[in-house]
């Protein structure tokens, strides 16, 4: 145990020691002194010599230095310096224009090394002072600076020049001997700094410093080439509400201080000219960083024509036709956005495009949230390219629209598809806005508005529905238009209080749940509507045995009585009306949603056999017609028409069939349908009349 222990601290001494103590060792040899004289103010003869090595070993180890030197005459001299990486030799211990060795002894607890040695002459080791730029001038470029050599009563040796500019910081270097002045005799660019810097050396010393930089301005002249103008209308793109935007001109083009715009806004062929100044905009010209766009109202604007112009000129114009967000069928486009980049891939080869209907790309995002004309930017990309790359800072959980157009060699653009991208995706902040549009007793339906975009975070794949204390949670698919969306909540109980809830998820996982409460309908409103509906029954059979009755004719004659029946007569027991009640007993639902009402009821055929037909007229007038039949109907039946119909679902539609055949039998015993006999005359009677 104890050597299992004292192998843990020895691993953790390891761990814990220094890299650099670890692998120190003794100091490196390989380094150099040099050293110079500087001529400060003019005096060059009676300064000390300054020495540096600018090596410094590993910074955890600490080195002591010590600078040394030995004159012709063997006399040596030291000075420690400690931790510092440079020392001075003291005027009092050399002699101008004799010979100095100079090495420099590092020492550590590793142990000790000497560097290399530098051998020099006392009076060739003077470095001049920094020359000073004292003239300029813009056309052609040219300066001229002093002499730093003439103090010491030395010769000039010579200068060298460096220029770069603003546009481009890459110094460019030009050794142009004995001289005090330099004219630039390359292309010069119209208003743009250039900025110069010089150093010289004298006959017998070292190269100066360089100087301070000096800048001048080239002279102005007419902005070149078109200006890069599209529109802004914002997320979602809308003609309703856009902006006039472009990019300002690079210093290559503008050639000098833009001092306003010029514009057309044509109207369906009337024009309209506006002229606004940077120095003075009234409103109408906003900038931001590198972009400007137009604060002015372009309903019924058909084009636009913008030009930018300074005190030697103007662009050409650069002309936009609106509207740029025509809407047309989707295609596909990849988004990939970090915190650097917006990456963006199409492919339209699958939809053959025209080539020669084709002059550019161009692909824009826009920050959702942003005001018109700000978080928004757009690339020209050729046609036969299919990726562009935004560089820049992109927010996380924020949505940039990203879209892609088609523009036309006569400046026509056509859209082609859009999407929303996210850097990184968090959850929603906020919830859907929902609420109960319809509540039934059994169902109810839930309509929500979608999360505002500032606020989904992330790209939301669905809605997630549930209703309070049970388990069965529903997954709505999220729709990509932005448009209320429904769902219907099923099997619920009636007249009972529910809580329902929802929220969006997103790949990072759900946000806030918004809560609702509702009742369903009460049972008794359903019984109510069956109620109603079975008081209209017994009102639609009168009114079909009515039309019964109207079908019998009653002819009347002198002596006798004739009653003229018509051919069918409706069946009762075959009537829908009766099956449809009792189908409509068991299925509540059923009873309420079907007509109770038959269209077409079944008839009957009456065959009447006619031994003696009588003339229709003659009648007795001691005979009662209503009397004879009425009483025969009952003696053969037992039970009149009304107790029949009420004893319907005990016996059967069957049995009332069976008795239907019984009409063309000639036995008195034979069983006939009461509600014939009940109406109508036997065969006797007719026979007998």
């Amino acid at each position: 145990m104890a050597l299992l222990t004292a192998g843990w601290l020895l691993l953790i001494l390891l761990v814990n020691t220094p890299k650099d103590f670890a692998a120190a060792g003794p100091p490196d040899r390989d380094f150099q002194p040099k050293c110079y004289i500087p001529c400060e103010d003019n005096n060059c003869w009676e300064l000390h010599i300054h020495c540096d090595w600018g090596h410094a070993f590993e910074p955890q180890v600490p080195v002591k230095y010590s600078l040394h030197w030995q004159t012709v005459h063997s006399d040596e001299g030291n000075v420690t310096t400690g931790a510092s990486l440079n020392g001075v030799i003291n005027r009092v211990h050399f002699f101008m224009n004799s010979k100095l060795r100079v090495w420099v002894q590092a020492e550590s607890q590793q142990g000790s090394a000497r560097s290399l040695e530098v051998v020099f002459n006392t009076g060739h080791i003077m470095k001049p002072a920094r020359p000073k730029i004292v003239w300029s001038q813009q056309d052609p470029l040219e300066i001229s600076w002093n002499s730093a050599c003439n103090e010491p009563h030395l010769s000039l040796g010579s200068c060298d020049v460096r220029y770069c500019t603003e546009v481009d910081k890459t110094w460019i270097e030009e050794k142009i001997g004995a001289n005090v002045n330099y004219e630039f005799y390359g292309e010069v660019q119209p208003a743009v700094f250039y900025e110069f810097q010089v150093r010289c050396s004298c006959a017998t010393g070292l190269m100066s410093d360089w100087s301070a930089s000096h800048r001048i301005k080239s002279l102005e002249a007419a902005p070149t080439g078109e200006m890069d103008v599209w529109e802004d209308c914002g997320v979602p793109a809308t003609n309703i509400v856009c902006v006039i935007t472009w990019k300002m001109l690079p210093i290559s083009q503008a050639h000098g201080h833009i001092l306003g715009y010029e514009w057309t806004l044509s109207k369906h062929g009337n024009d309209e000219f506006f002229n606004v100044s940077t120095a003075e905009p009234m409103g109408w010209l906003v900038c931001h960083e590198m972009q400007c766009y137009l604060n002015l109202s372009l309903k019924n604007v058909t084009s636009v024509n913008i030009s930018a112009y300074n005190a030697q000129g103007s662009t050409e114009p650069s002309y936009l036709a609106l509207p740029t967000t025509e809407r047309t069928p989707k295609h596909a486009i990849d988004v990939t956005i970090n915190t650097e980049n917006l990456t963006v891939l199409w492919d339209l080869r699958s939809q053959r495009p025209d080539i020669n209907s084709i002059k550019e790309y161009v692909v824009q995002y826009k920050q959702a949230g942003r005001h018109l004309g700000q978080g928004f930017d757009w690339m020209r990309v050729n046609k036969s390219h299919g990726t562009a790359t935004f560089r820049g800072h992109f927010e996380k959980y924020t949505p940039y629209q990203v879209s892609l157009f088609k523009v036309t060699p006569n400046g026509q653009s056509q859209h082609f598809s859009s999407v929303i991208g996210y850097s990184h995706q968090g959850t929603p902040s906020k919830g859907p806005s929902f609420k109960i549009s319809s509540i039934a007793a059994t169902r109810v339906t839930l309509v929500w508005e979608p999360v505002p975009l500032a606020m989904q975070r992330g790209l939301i794949l669905y809605y997630q529905i549930g209703i309070q204390g049970q388990m069965a949670v529903y997954n709505v698919t999220n729709s990509p238009q932005d448009t209320s969306e429904t769902f219907e909540l099923r099997d619920l109980n009636p007249d009972q209080e529910y809580e329902v809830w929802i929220k969006a998820v997103t790949e990072a996982g759900p946000g806030p749940e918004v809560m609702a409460r509702f009742k369903t309908e009460q049972e008794e409103q359903l019984k109510s509507q069956r109620l109603i509906l079975t008081l209209l029954l017994p009102v639609c059979f009168l009114i079909i045995l009515g039309g019964i009755l109207v079908s019998l004719s009653f002819c009347r004659g002198a002596g006798k009585v004739c009653v003229c029946l018509n051919e069918r007569i409706p069946d009762a027991y075959n009537s829908g009306i009766f099956k449809l009640m009792k189908e409509q007993m068991d299925d509540r639902l059923v009873w309420i949603g079907n007509d109770i009402c038959e269209p077409h009821p079944t008839i009957s055929v009456l065959e009447v056999v006619a031994i003696k037909e009588p003339a229709c007229g003659e009648y007795s007038d001691s005979e009662d017609l209503n009397t004879k039949p009425a009483t025969k109907s009952k003696q053969r039946d037992g039970k009149d028409y009304s107790k029949r119909v009420d004893s319907d679902q005990e016996k059967g539609a069957s049995e009332l069939v069976n008795r239907e055949d019984s009409w063309n039998s000639d036995e008195e015993d034979d069983v006939t349908l009461g509600y014939e006999k009940h109406f109508m005359p036997t065969t006797v009677e007719m026979l007998e009349s």
